[in-house]
């Protein structure tokens, strides 16, 4: 407390999604609280999540000191120095006898800009793998391929949001904002009372719930209703040919595909009516202000990146993208899962959003980095395959794991867990036991969101300095002392390896000047003093960039552009054997694998365990009630999941939130088919049955 009595309060963001919401942190000497304040992104409001996240800081079971598994003897509490030492030797070891290669490393999209950057150089300098990547290939990855392709560059919205609050008309494809992010349902409030707002969805969600037009596809099937809407784009008359003409290119590729998706082809295919496809077209072409936008639902799919290019193509030809007023976009998902893939922590890319691969980003990073640029490696495997090489002969056999919680968010994660105990190191950065760590061979305990600074990036694109704001516990500290302390023990100068934030963003600026993303030009002091800066931001004069595109596209000739693309089902259809389709999401009081939110009362109580919902005659049929304990089944597993009934819910279509440990795992049941482009796994697409749960201890994960 100041001499005043009152608390001390710092000005910081919520540790959550990619809203990034403005929050207030007071500590006193009996409690530390959050509470909202004014911020573009949010207004004054605030989820239960926000409200609540000062409990996660003090949460029981809280990590203070490292961890080491040594043979197969329980984890055991070690130094700082003896857990680094032993991490840095067994490191050593297994570099030698298998080479490089046999290290991965998988980092998170909750990591500050900081972290994400200091991960993507750990692996490529002091472990000299190619084999590093993020948690956010398991959810932008598919948006990110489909605009870069589209666009030239991939910035989740490339306007500000509170740009939507004058839009007449938003299509809102495989979103469900009101739970997963409910300050930004005021943005799109001008929509909802038009009755424009468009929702596409298998399940009556909350936001579908807030819609003028509910859209309903049959799970797998949303490329086949973005074809059928740009038919009627075209057929009814609303294309903007002028647009189409002087600022894309490759139209007529794209439409010999849509051609042979009439409306009552497009109905068969997904169930949506002729006289809603063509009723969502018009709401969005006869709009004045007009925006699609795009979110999991759609992306995460074995053919998630097609499925994406499908509606850009729909709002390139309604004349959408780079238009003041209107546009395109994708909503990022975590904290931070827009930095977390600008800065070199994905598996094809270098630090500015620049491709691995690029001779002159190479080169350029190399010198930044004070390494040669042949030593830096090349392109190495993506989230899933990392996972599933774990502890195969020729494979993984080292993996260091930061930010995230792979045992259960990886689909089929029965079987990924049984790879990971497989591997010969398994390193973790958490504040509790995660599921993940729980079978590690060292555990590295470390700082949480009010206890250090950094940087991260929001849905927007824009960069936010998230403050300190009192003190971790005894024995814990940052993720980028966990790296610096390998990097250094494994031969590294420790001068390339800062643990300082503002030292280390500094660093990325640089490295990753001239890219995409390219944050040259910021800096903590500018944050600091309440700059509202995006990028690309070249220089230390440059006001940041709100809104791309408008002076065209960074594409040959300035033209964004169309993709040929073309429906393709599912990888696994449903049958006799599992004639159901499950889907995944989010609920309102958890945030993905729940290591953080299963840790608060408050939101426990509001979502105790995981349920199934579905349709009240498709469970009768099953031979269930409402609240019965199902039994859900895919050709990889089964999970234990209370049964809740949704009139809303398609008949063929059964939804579960994936965010419960153990036999409660959604992800035991899901697909690890990866897309060919973006490589995600098809998560919302996964044939199952339904049936009676009559085991006393729940689900199994094969």
């Amino acid at each position: 407390m100041n001499s005043a009595g009152l608390a001390a309060a710092t000005a910081t963001h919520c540790p959550y999604c990619a809203l990034q919401c403005g929050m207030t942190v007071e500590v006193t000497p009996e409690k530390v609280r959050t509470r909202p304040r004014e911020f573009p992104a949010n207004g004054r409001g605030m989820c239960q999540k926000g409200w609540t996240s000062a409990a996660v800081l003090g949460t029981p079971g809280r990590l203070t000191a490292p961890l080491v598994r040594a043979g197969s003897a329980d984890l055991r509490p070690a130094s700082w120095d003896d857990a680094l030492d032993h991490v840095a030797r067994r490191l050593t070891e297994i570099i030698a006898e298998h080479g490089p290669g046999a290290v991965g490393v998988l980092g998170g999209g909750g990591l500050t800009n900081e972290k994400a950057y200091l991960v993507g150089k750990l692996a490529r300098v002091a472990l000299r793998t190619p084999h590093v990547d993020y948690n956010g290939r398991f959810c932008m990855s598919s948006a990110a391929a489909a605009t870069i392709h589209a666009f030239g560059a991939d910035r989740g919205l490339p306007f500000p949001v509170t740009d939507l609050a004058e839009a007449d008309a938003v299509l809102l494809v495989g979103a469900n904002v009101a739970e997963t992010m409910p300050p930004f349902v005021q943005h799109l409030r001008r929509a909802i009372n038009a009755d424009g707002l468009v929702v596409v969805d298998p399940r009556r969600s909350a936001t579908a719930r807030l819609a003028g037009l509910h859209l309903r596809p049959q799970p797998g099937t949303d490329l086949a209703l973005a074809l059928g809407l740009l038919h009627v784009a075209v057929t009814d008359g609303h294309v903007d040919e002028a647009y189409v003409r002087d600022r894309t290119t490759g139209f007529d590729a794209a439409w010999r595909l849509a051609a042979r998706w009439w409306p009552e082809r497009t109905e068969r295919a997904t169930g949506v009516s002729v006289a809603d496809q063509r009723l969502a077209v018009r709401l969005l072409a006869q709009a004045d202000n007009a925006y699609v936008l795009t979110a999991r639902g759609t992306e995460q799919h074995a053919n998630g990146t097609a499925m994406v290019s499908a509606w850009v193509n729909l709002a390139l030809a309604l004349g959408l993208p780079g238009v003041a007023g209107s546009g395109y976009g994708t909503i990022t998902g975590q904290g931070n899962g827009q930095g977390g893939r600008e800065h070199g922590q994905k598996a094809d890319q270098l630090p500015g959003y620049r491709k691995v691969d690029d001779p002159v980003a190479r080169r350029h990073v190399a010198e930044v980095w004070g390494v040669p640029e042949a030593g830096i490696p090349g392109r190495g495997k993506s989230a899933y395959e990392i996972l599933d090489a774990a502890g195969r002969p020729g494979g993984i056999r080292a993996l260091l794991v930061f930010g995230t919680n792979p045992v259960v968010s990886a689909p089929d994660a029965g079987r990924i867990a049984e790879r990971l105990r497989e591997l010969d190191l398994l390193v973790v950065s958490d504040f509790v036991l995660s599921e993940t760590a729980e079978i590690a061979h060292a555990v590295f305990p470390v700082t949480q969101w009010a206890e250090e600074d950094g940087t991260l990036t929001n849905l927007e694109g824009r960069v936010l300095l998230r403050r300190r704001a009192l003190d971790p516990p005894d024995g814990v500290r940052s993720d980028l002392d966990v790296i610096s302390g390998i990097a250094v023990r494994l031969g590294q100068p420790a001068e390339r390896f800062p643990t300082a934030p503002e030292e280390v963003f500094a660093e990325l600026g640089r490295a990753g000047a001239g890219g995409p993303a390219d944050y040259s030009g910021m800096s903590h002091e500018r944050l600091r003093a309440g700059e509202s800066l995006y990028w690309p931001c070249p220089s230390p004069d440059h006001p940041g960039t709100p809104r791309m595109f408008l002076d065209g596209f960074p594409l040959p000739g300035g033209r964004a552009r169309f993709a040929a693309v073309d429906h393709a089902p599912p990888p696994e259809t449903t049958g006799d054997r599992f004639p159901l389709w499950a889907t995944t999401g989010r609920l309102l009081p958890h945030y993905q694998t729940g290591t953080q939110t299963r840790r608060v009362g408050e939101l426990t109580e509001a979502a105790p365990e995981v349920y199934v919902e579905v349709h009240p005659d498709t469970a009768t049929r099953a031979g269930l009630a409402e609240g019965d304990r199902a039994k859900v089944t895919s050709a990889r597993g089964s999970t234990s999941a209370r049964v809740r009934f949704e009139p809303g819910m398609r008949l063929d279509t059964v939804f579960l939130p994936f965010h419960f440990p153990d036999a409660q795992r959604a992800n035991l049941l899901t697909n690890p088919a990866l897309d060919p482009i973006s490589r995600i796994p098809g998560f919302k697409a996964c044939a199952v049955r339904l049936e009676p749960d009559l085991s006393t201890e729940g689900g199994s994960g094969r």
